[in-house]
C-alpha cells in the first residue's frame, strides 16, 4: 500500500511572502504589488490565505525574491494537500493497482 506524506499543517504560501520576505526588507502591500506587476487587492488575498500561488505567481514572487518558482509551487501544494486531508480524513477509495509484489 502506498503511503502520502504530506507536510504536517504547513503554512500558506502568503504567510511565507509576509513574515520571509516582506517583513525583512520592510515592504508594504503597496510598494509589494507594484515590484510584482500585480494589484494591492490580488496580493492581500494571497497574503490573507484567500488565494492560491499560481504559475504565473509562482515565476513573479521566483523574480522578485530570488527563488525558484517551484519553491512556490511545492508551498501551494504541500497547504493544499493538508487542507484537503483536514476535509476528507477517511475518504473511501478502492485500490485498483498496486506496484508492491504479491
Amino acid at each position: 500500500m502506498s503511503t502520502i506524506h504530506i507536510m504536517y499543517n504547513p503554512p500558506h504560501p502568503g504567510e511565507i511572502i509576509r513574515e520571509d520576505y516582506m517583513t525583512p526588507l520592510e515592504l508594504n502591500v503597496t510598494e509589494t504589488a507594484e515590484a510584482l506587476g500585480i494589484t494591492r487587492a490580488n496580493l492581500s488575498r494571497i497574503l490573507n490565505g484567500h488565494a492560491g500561488i499560481s504559475p504565473n505567481m509562482a515565476l513573479r514572487l521566483s523574480m522578485a525574491f530570488s527563488t525558484s518558482p517551484d519553491m512556490w509551487l511545492n508551498m501551494q501544494l504541500q497547504y493544499d494537500l493538508w487542507q484537503e486531508s483536514q476535509h476528507h480524513p477517511e475518504m473511501k477509495v478502492k485500490q485498483l493497482y498496486s506496484t508492491e509484489e504479491a
